[in-house]
C-alpha cells in the first residue's frame, strides 16, 4: 500500500475496547482533514471486546498486531508491544505517534516511538490517582506516557494542572475535553435517529421493565482481582436480596479473574433479580446507561459517561483520577468494602433528597467537541515542524 508523500502520516494505536471508543471521535476528526493521512495499529490486547468496538464505529486497522495470548502478563505483553512496533513505524513512516489514555499498549507503544524518534502525542493526559498502585498498572501506564510525549490533550483544567506540577511545559499542554463525551454524544444521536435501532434495544431487555429501577453494573480492574472481586459480589448478592424491586445488571468482563468469583458468588445466587449478560456492545451500553438509575463500577471512564447524563456513580475504588465529579457530588467511592458498597447503593436506592442531589447532570468533561480540538492542534503541530506545507484553512 503506497504512502502519500504529500501528507503526514498520524498513526493511531488502539488496543482495547475503550481505546477504540475514545480514539473513534478523534480518528474521524483526523480524517476530516484534507491535510492529514491517518492510519490505525490495533494491537489487540483486549480481543474479542475491542474487535465488537471497531465494527461498531466502522474502523478498519492498516496494521494488527495480534499480541494477546492465554495468561498472558504484563511483562510479556509489553515486550511483544515494543518488538513489534518497529515494522509498523518502517512501514508508515508516522509524522505523528497518537496513543490514548493509561492502557500498556498505550505505554509501550509510546516508549517503542521515543526509540524511533516519532513525535508522541497523548489522548486523555494527565489523570491522576497520586498513587502508583492504585489503578494497576494503569496509573503507571500513564505517568510514563507523559513523560514520553510532546503533545498532552488533557480534557479538564485539573489534568493540565497535573501535568503542570511534573514539569510540562505549559505551551505542549491543550485542554480539550474528554473525547468519550464525543463518543456519547454521538452514540445517543443514532440511537435517537434510528427508530428501528431504539425498538430493538427496548426489546431486547423488555424483562427489564417488570422492575421499579435498574442498576448497571462494571467491574474489571486488576487491583480488585481476589479478594476485592469476592467483596464486590458478596455486596451484589446482598443488595438483590434487600431490593426484590430492583433490577441489577452485569454485562461481565471476559477476563477470568472476573469470571472466577462472578460465577462463584453471584451466578449461584440465583436472584430473579439479578442479571449475568456478556459484554454488550457499546451502542447496547448506552442505552442502559440512559435507562439505569444508577451505576456500580470501578471502571474510568464510566464516571465521565454516567454524570453527563445525570446518573449518580458509586465507584468501587478507593482512589480516583477523575475527581471532578466527585467534587461535583455525582459520583462516590466505596472501595471494594462489602459494607460500604451496600450503604452506598442502597442509600441512592431509597433516600430520594441523596439520589436528588447526586443525579445532578454534570459536563465538567466535556461538550462533546474534544475530538475536533485535538486534530486542529495535531495538524498545528505538523504544521509548525514543516511536515504540512503552506497555509492551514
Amino acid at each position: 500500500m503506497a504512502i502519500s508523500m504529500n501528507r503526514p502520516v498520524v498513526l493511531t494505536i488502539i488496543g482495547t475496547r475503550p481505546e477504540a471508543i475514545k480514539m473513534a471521535p478523534v480518528i474521524a476528526a483526523l480524517r476530516n482533514r484534507p491535510a492529514l493521512e491517518v492510519k490505525i495499529c490495533v494491537t489487540g490486547q483486549h480481543r474479542e471486546m475491542l474487535d465488537q468496538m471497531m465494527a461498531i464505529f466502522s474502523l478498519t486497522a492498516d496494521d494488527d498486531l495480534q499480541v494477546m495470548g492465554k495468561n498472558q502478563d504484563l511483562a510479556s505483553l509489553t515486550a511483544g508491544l515494543l518488538l513489534k512496533m518497529h515494522p509498523v513505524f518502517e512501514r508508515w513512516k508516522p509524522a505523528l505517534l497518537l496513543v490514548q489514555g493509561d492502557t500498556t499498549s498505550s505505554m509501550a507503544a509510546a516508549l517503542a516511538g521515543f526509540y524511533a524518534s516519532i513525535p508522541i502525542g497523548h489522548v486523555e493526559a494527565g489523570l491522576r490517582t497520586g498513587d502508583t498502585r492504585q489503578p494497576f498498572p494503569e496509573e503507571m501506564n500513564r505517568r510514563l506516557t507523559g513523560i514520553l510525549a510532546d503533545l498532552h490533550f488533557a480534557p479538564t483544567e485539573q489534568a493540565r494542572a497535573n501535568l503542570l506540577r511534573e514539569g510540562v511545559a505549559d505551551r505542549a499542554i491543550k485542554v480539550t475535553g474528554n473525547t468519550v463525551i464525543d463518543a456519547l454524544h454521538s452514540t445517543i444521536g443514532r440511537i435517537e435517529g434510528d427508530p428501528a435501532l431504539k425498538a430493538a434495544l427496548r426489546a431486547r431487555f423488555a424483562l427489564l421493565d417488570h422492575f421499579d429501577k435498574l442498576v448497571l453494573i462494571t467491574g474489571h480492574r486488576r487491583e480488585n482481582f481476589g479478594p476485592g472481586f469476592e467483596s464486590i459480589c458478596r455486596a451484589i448478592v446482598r443488595l438483590a436480596h434487600v431490593h426484590p424491586e430492583v433490577a441489577f445488571l452485569y454485562p461481565v468482563h471476559l477476563n477470568p479473574h472476573v469470571r472466577r468469583p462472578v460465577e462463584t458468588i453471584l451466578a449461584t445466587a440465583a436472584k430473579e433479580n439479578l442479571f449475568l449478560i456478556d459484554p454488550v456492545d457499546y451502542v447496547t451500553f448506552v442505552d442502559l446507561l440512559r435507562r439505569c438509575h444508577l451505576v456500580l463500577t470501578d471502571s474510568g471512564g464510566i464516571q465521565e459517561e454516567a454524570p453527563t447524563l445525570g446518573k449518580p456513580v458509586v465507584v468501587m475504588r478507593n482512589t480516583t483520577e477523575r475527581f471532578e465529579a466527585v467534587q461535583a457530588g455525582t459520583v462516590v467511592l466505596a472501595g471494594s468494602d462489602e459494607q460500604r458498597i451496600v450503604a452506598a447503593v442502597s442509600g441512592l436506592l431509597t433516600d430520594r433528597g441523596l439520589y436528588a442531589s447526586m443525579s445532578r447532570v454534570c459536563t465538567v468533561y466535556g461538550d462533546g467537541q474534544a475530538a475536533d480540538r485535538i486534530a486542529s492542534h495535531v495538524e498545528q503541530f505538523l504544521h509548525d515542524r514543516g511536515a504540512i506545507a503552506g497555509d492551514l484553512r
